[in-house]
């Protein structure tokens, strides 16, 4: 059964806390009571955690994941007993045009905090978010947890890396660790509108035809925030268990929708009569991708609660308020 106060007086550090994830997370924790501390490289206005107001409630550390002595400092400082690393340089185009900014975020950042992190007495709980990028391109669908890792392509390959160092770390060093591989995450808070279902939705209101960058036909599991929310706390809750330490989990709502469908769907939610203009110019990214959750199901007693249709609504409604106030 669910410890309503597992969360309270727990010293939280936030990687990727003005992120879709992130800013969700952070919000969810301090109605939990944890004290949270977050690493601050960018300030973005619009995001969730400043919309929210969480940001005012947080401890705000200034740097960069790649400043090993700062992530240091933080942890010792605000004695640090839980670390949600999710900060990521997370869009497949830019690591295509510029590869190594991309490898030095989301894999010389990911072993800087690990050693951190191993350096530190009081961690308790660790929880790394990859992707199912991960996995890269496979023949059989869907993923596995055992389906190799195997990332051909800038961002897929920094994922994949960031996976390897994070069970290299829990089982040389014994570290409670745990890593969660989530389909694409969406809801309000996506300030990326070169993605997908952000991008759609705002072309829409604007009353212009929303653009899809490849034939329309690439299948994802699109994950909405909130579960994707829960399925970080709930590992996090269950790492004090051996058997969770150092395992990889995937979550998605396990409902893969084809790019086309989605956003005639998006399309739909709006009562829009326009129609998408298919450009079908991408490259380096894989044609189908969605995860299997039987591994979560069975060990941590999680599941998706939410179906796309209804997570696409509340998403809707959030960027229609946004767009009224800005």
């Amino acid at each position: 059964m669910r410890d309503e106060n597992f969360w309270k007086d727990k010293n939280v550090f936030v990687t990727g806390a003005t992120g879709i994830l992130g800013s969700w997370l952070v919000k969810k924790l301090l109605a939990e009571k944890a004290n949270i501390t977050i690493l601050k490289r960018d300030h973005v206005p619009n995001s969730e955690l400043e919309l929210s107001g969480s940001i005012k409630k947080v401890n705000i550390v200034n740097g960069s994941l790649e400043d090993y002595w700062t992530v240091e400092r933080a942890l010792n400082e605000y004695e640090i007993d839980t670390c949600f690393h999710l900060a990521a340089q997370a869009i497949v185009q830019t690591a295509n045009r510029s590869p190594v900014p991309t490898f030095e975020s989301n894999v010389r950042g990911t072993w800087n905090l690990l050693e951190a992190l191993r350096n530190n007495k009081l961690i308790k709980r660790i929880i790394i978010s990859t992707s199912d990028k991960a996995y890269g391109d496979s023949e059989k669908l869907p993923y596995t947890e055992q389906t190799s890792l195997n990332g051909k392509h800038p961002y897929d390959a920094s994922k994949s890396c960031c996976d390897i160092i994070s069970q290299a770390y829990a089982h040389t060093y014994n570290m409670p660790i745990g890593i969660a591989r989530c389909g694409n995450i969406y809801g309000g808070g996506d300030l990326n509108f070169n993605r997908i279902i952000p991008g759609t939705i705002k072309s829409i209101l604007a009353g212009e035809e929303p653009v899809i960058r490849s034939d329309g036909s690439f299948v994802r599991d699109y994950f909405y925030v909130e579960d994707a929310v829960d399925a970080f706390l709930s590992l996090g809750r269950q790492l004090d268990s051996k058997e969770i330490r150092g395992e990889a989990f995937n979550f998605s709502p396990e409902q893969p929708v084809s790019v086309i469908e989605l956003v005639q769907k998006i399309i739909k939610i709006n009562g829009s009569s326009l129609k998408p203009k298919i450009l079908n110019e991408a490259k380096n990214e894989i044609k189908e991708q969605y995860l299997d959750c039987n591994k979560a199901k069975k060990m941590l007693s999680w599941k998706a609660k939410t179906k796309i249709d209804d997570g696409l609504k509340k998403t809707v409604q959030w960027y229609k308020a946004f767009f009224e106030k800005n």
